[in-house]
C-alpha cells in the first residue's frame, strides 16, 4: 500500500508504550502489516515495530533472508507477531552490533538474550510459540523493545561502543539498520 516515514530518535512517540491489539479482524490491522512490510522491504530492515510509523499497537513484523546488510546472519524466518511476550530461556548474554531505522547511520554494541521464547499472536490472530537463539533472537528483542519504549542505545554499556557506522567501521559497507 505505501512506505511509511520512519520516526527518528528524539521523537516522544517511540518512547511511549505500545497497546494490545484487541480485535484481529479489524480492517486497520491488515492495512498496517501492509504498510509496514512494504516500509520495511524499501529500507531494507531486518523488522519494524508499529511504533516507529507512529501506529502506538504491539505489532511486529521481522524476517531476513540472505541480505547483504547481514552477511553473517542466519536467516530468520518472515514473522508478524502481534501482542508478543518474551522469556529469556536462560542467563546467558551475547553483545553484538545494532542499527535501527528509527536511528540512521549510527550503530552500538548491545547485550542481548542468547535464547528466548516468545509467544504471541500472527496476522489471523493464531497463536505463536517459539524458543529462538543467536540472531533471531536478537532480531526479536530488539523489536519487541520498540513496544515498550526502549531504543537499542538505551541499552548499551559502554558508550564508547556506539557512533556512527563508517567511522566505527571504516571502509566497510555498514548500513545495518533494524
Amino acid at each position: 500500500m505505501a512506505v511509511r516515514q520512519v520516526l527518528r530518535m528524539g521523537d516522544a512517540r517511540l518512547l511511549e508504550r505500545a497497546q494490545p491489539v484487541l480485535d484481529f479482524g479489524a480492517p486497520g490491522l491488515q492495512e498496517l502489516l501492509i504498510d509496514m512490510r512494504d516500509t520495511m522491504a524499501a529500507l531494507q530492515g531486518a523488522g519494524l515495530a508499529a511504533p516507529q510509523i507512529g501506529v502506538g499497537l504491539q505489532v511486529v513484523i521481522f524476517g531476513v533472508e540472505r541480505n547483504l546488510r547481514y552477511p553473517e546472519a542466519e536467516a530468520v524466518p518472515e514473522t508478524v507477531l502481534i501482542n508478543p511476550v518474551l522469556t529469556s530461556l536462560d542467563d546467558e548474554i551475547d553483545e553484538a552490533w545494532e542499527g535501527c531505522l528509527s536511528v540512521p547511520g549510527m550503530r552500538g554494541l548491545v547485550p542481548r538474550h542468547r535464547h528466548v521464547r516468545y509467544r504471541g499472536f500472527d496476522a489471523e490472530g493464531k497463536p505463536i510459540d517459539r524458543s529462538v537463539s543467536g540472531f533471531h533472537a536478537r532480531v526479536v528483542q530488539h523489536e519487541v523493545d520498540h513496544l515498550f519504549g526502549v531504543l537499542y542505545p538505551m541499552r548499551i554499556r559502554d558508550l564508547r561502543q556506539f557512533g556512527f557506522s563508517e567511522v566505527l567501521f571504516p571502509g566497510r559497507d555498514v548500513t545495518l539498520d533494524d
